[in-house]
């Protein structure tokens, strides 16, 4: 063993175990003065490991802000050998010194949040500086119910749901009858409002989808439990995350799933019920856009999605399989197996346009390392002859679509052990210049494993992006 690989096997170790507050001090960018506000998004469907950038980034922020989604969403973070796996609860909650806040548009389900706290502490972390709003709205038994009842209902129309409640509870959020964690904390008001609901609900369950009602005592004796663990925590988080965005010690806002899951604008209507696009980290959190400073997107080396949908570059075949059993594509929630296929430049350039992207984070290389070419999507041809280079926006119902590919020569498994950009083989870095230049949008930073210390800062653009 040369003492080159010592090394960086002893550099290694100590980025994977440092002690969480410690991390700073090994990363570019570490300054403590005047950090940039951050939101880091989704590039695809989601699934695009941003638990590992927001990681690394929250090192040196006073705060991470989680500001949408539900439990409906994972990040999973890996230090040393032990991975941590996240549904609620944001991913800067492994910085002690970090206030992880849970915000006004995410959904919450109490019991989930809770369990996940418990589990968090029982393996030694600190939930003293978890902040959660008080307006984030409240998912409740009847939006599980409803959600799977509804997912069966549609037969060969599934969307896919995670059967969470999720979609559920941004309905009744945005039909005006949802219940607050604000509502929760105040006995009366939280009894009113679920009898008052609850009526309603269980005459949509009974009379339309032929099922049991709901008991609202039984509710009301579980949710009271919820009521007072969680009393602690609850905050007007508007006013908090705004006085971190004054103070200019640096916000790092959360994103959860991806841009093609946007309800908006996304594939609709295979989407999530809320924005995970970047503009979404106003519409959660209370903070104006003139407060973002910086919008990193997260992407694959190549393209995941889970559930229906249309996925131009789906591969089922043989490639497939490889890249989801090295890569792992199973669900951080759910365990479902993803879709996968080849890297599509059409979403990334959607992407950019759609959240403002100023950096792109690309990981997975290490997933393709071992096969002897690589492909890009370039363009899409249709029945008629015609080359579409960007993104229909219709695309969730066109069947006359075929991805045009321009294909690049493959990269070793050597890949995995590269610290440094120059480190990575000759054709993964080209493979790098090319994603770069087809999504027109600058590359900071590139991943070859789950590892904190797999990641690659490029220079000087990491710099940039943190500070």
């Amino acid at each position: 063993m040369d003492g080159s690989t010592v090394a960086r096997r002893e550099s290694d170790a100590k980025m994977a175990n440092i002690l969480p507050n410690g991390l700073a001090d090994n990363l570019p960018g570490s300054s403590l003065r005047n950090l940039p506000n951050i939101v880091v998004v989704g590039a695809q469907w989601g699934d695009e490991a941003k638990g590992k950038i927001i990681d690394v980034l929250a090192c040196n922020r006073s705060m991470v802000v989680r500001y949408g989604g539900g439990n409906n969403a994972g990040h999973s973070v890996t230090v040393g050998d032990i991975v941590y796996k996240f549904h609620l609860i944001p991913s800067g909650v492994l910085y002690e010194k970090v206030v992880c806040v849970i915000a006004d548009g995410v959904v919450i389900d109490p019991g989930v949040l809770i369990s996940e706290m418990k589990g968090l502490e029982a393996r030694g972390i600190s939930m003293r500086n978890l902040k959660l709003s008080g307006n984030a709205h409240l998912i409740l038994p009847y939006h599980r119910t409803l959600d799977l009842l509804e997912e069966e209902r549609r037969g060969e129309s599934k969307i896919g749901t995670t059967g969470r409640g999720i979609g559920p509870a941004y309905t009744d959020k945005a039909a005006r009858i949802g219940i607050r964690v604000g509502d929760l904390l105040d006995k009366n008001r939280f009894e009113e409002r679920l009898r008052d609901v609850l009526t309603w609900k269980n005459e949509v369950l009974t009379k339309l989808y032929g099922a049991e009602p709901l008991d609202a005592d039984a509710i009301l004796l579980e949710y009271r439990g919820y009521a007072d663990y969680l009393r602690p925590y609850v905050t007007d988080t508007g006013a908090l995350v705004s006085e971190a965005v004054q103070k200019g010690n640096g916000v790092l806002f959360e994103g959860a799933q991806g841009t093609l899951l946007d309800l908006d604008q996304g594939t609709y209507p295979y989407v999530t019920s809320s924005h995970p696009i970047a503009g979404g980290a106003c519409i959660g959190t209370g903070i104006g856009p003139g407060a973002i400073d910086r919008v990193i997107g997260v992407a694959k080396s190549y393209t995941t999605r889970v559930g229906a949908g249309c996925f131009p570059t789906e591969q089922l075949n043989e490639t497939g399989h490889y890249i989801r059993e090295r890569g792992h594509e199973y669900g951080t929630t759910t365990g479902r197996p993803r879709r996968c296929g080849w890297l599509d430049a059409l979403i990334l350039r959607y992407a950019v346009q759609v959240n403002g992207l100023d950096y792109l984070s690309l990981g997975h290389l290490d997933v393709l390392a071992g096969l002897d070419e690589v492909k890009i999507c370039v363009g899409y041809h249709t029945l008629t002859g015609e080359t579409l280079t960007r993104l229909p926006s219709d695309l969730p119902f066109r069947t006359d679509l075929t991805p045009v590919y321009e294909t690049l020569p493959g990269w070793g498994v050597e890949a995995e052990y590269a610290r440094t950009f120059e480190e990575l083989p000759q054709n993964a870095q080209a493979f790098v210049r090319r994603v770069e230049e087809l999504a027109g949008v600058t590359i900071a930073s590139a991943s070859v494993g789950p590892g904190r210390e797999q990641t690659i800062f490029i220079e000087p653009h990491w710099s940039k992006l943190t500070g």
